[in-house]
C-alpha cells in the first residue's frame, strides 16, 4: 500500500506544473467556501436583577463538487452541486440558570452553472474570474424554550417548528488563483461576492405550560411564509484535476 501510494506521488510530482490547457479538457473538482464558526459570550449585570449571560455559537460552511470543460485555451463551463448546512444557538442565562434557548438548523441543496476565465494557462500561478449562478430547495428546523414569572405565575413556553420545500437562488462573482501542484492537479484561493434570496413556508407549534407542572395548558399553532434576500463576501479554497481531452 506505501508503495502504490509514493508511485502515484511521484507520477504527480513528475508532471510539468506550467501545465496548458486545451479545448476539450476537463476540469473537475471542488470548493469549501464561507466557512464560519462562531462563538461568542456577552455578561450583563443589574444590581436589582443579577447577572444575566448570553452565548451564541453558528456555522456556516458552503461545498460546492464541480465539473466543467474548456471551450477555450482559457475559458471553462461548467455544472456544480451546492451543499450548504448551517446553524445557529443562542442560550441566556441569569445567575447561572438558562431561561431561554433558540436552536436554528438549515440546509440547502442545489444544482447550478458556472464559467471561469483563466488570464494565463501557461504559468504555474494561473489567476481566474468566475460566475456562478445556483438554484436549489432548502429545509430548516428550530426550537427553543424560555422560562418567566415567577411564583404562583411562573410558566414555560417551548416551541418547534420546520420547513420544507422552501427555494433559494443565489448568483457569485469570484476572483482567485490556482496553483498548480503538476501538470493534472491545481488548488484554487478565491474571494468573492455572493447575493442570495430565499423563500420559506415555516409551521410552527407553541406549548405553554402555566405554573411548570408539566402539563400543557395552551397550545398554538401558526404558519409564517418568509421572502429574504442577503449579500456578502465569501472566502474559500478548492482543489482542481485537469484531465486531458481526446486529440482529434
Amino acid at each position: 500500500m506505501h508503495i502504490r501510494l509514493l508511485s502515484v506521488l511521484f507520477l504527480i510530482g513528475s508532471f510539468s506544473a506550467n501545465a496548458q490547457f486545451s479545448k476539450g479538457d476537463k476540469m473537475v473538482g471542488a470548493s469549501v467556501g464561507s466557512v464560519v464558526f462562531n462563538s461568542g459570550n456577552s455578561d450583563i449585570s443589574v444590581a436589582q436583577i443579577g447577572d444575566n449571560t448570553s452565548k451564541i455559537t453558528n456555522y456556516n460552511i458552503s461545498i460546492n463538487p464541480t465539473i466543467g470543460w474548456f471551450i477555450s485555451e482559457n475559458t471553462a463551463v461548467g455544472a456544480s452541486l451546492n451543499l450548504n448546512p448551517a446553524g445557529n444557538k443562542t442560550s441566556y442565562e441569569q445567575n447561572g440558570s438558562t431561561y431561554q434557548s433558540d436552536k436554528t438548523t438549515a440546509f440547502n441543496i442545489g444544482l447550478g452553472a458556472f464559467a471561469r476565465h483563466y488570464f494565463t494557462s501557461q504559468a504555474s500561478m494561473k489567476p481566474f474570474s468566475q460566475f456562478g449562478f445556483n438554484l436549489g430547495i432548502n429545509s430548516l428546523k428550530t426550537d427553543g424554550f424560555f422560562y418567566g414569572g415567577s411564583g404562583t405565575s411562573a410558566y414555560k413556553i417551548t416551541y418547534e417548528g420546520k420547513s420544507s420545500g422552501g427555494f433559494f437562488a443565489n448568483a457569485s462573482l469570484q476572483a482567485g488563483l490556482t496553483k498548480m501542484m503538476g501538470e493534472n492537479a491545481g488548488l484554487d484561493f478565491f474571494i468573492g461576492y455572493n447575493y442570495g434570496y430565499n423563500k420559506n413556508t415555516f409551521d410552527k407549534t407553541t406549548l405553554r405550560d402555566n405554573g411548570n407542572d408539566g402539563s400543557i395548558d395552551e397550545r398554538g399553532e401558526n404558519e409564517t411564509t418568509t421572502k429574504f434576500t442577503n449579500h456578502g463576501f465569501i472566502l474559500g479554497v478548492g482543489f482542481q484535476v485537469f484531465l486531458k481531452g481526446k486529440k482529434k
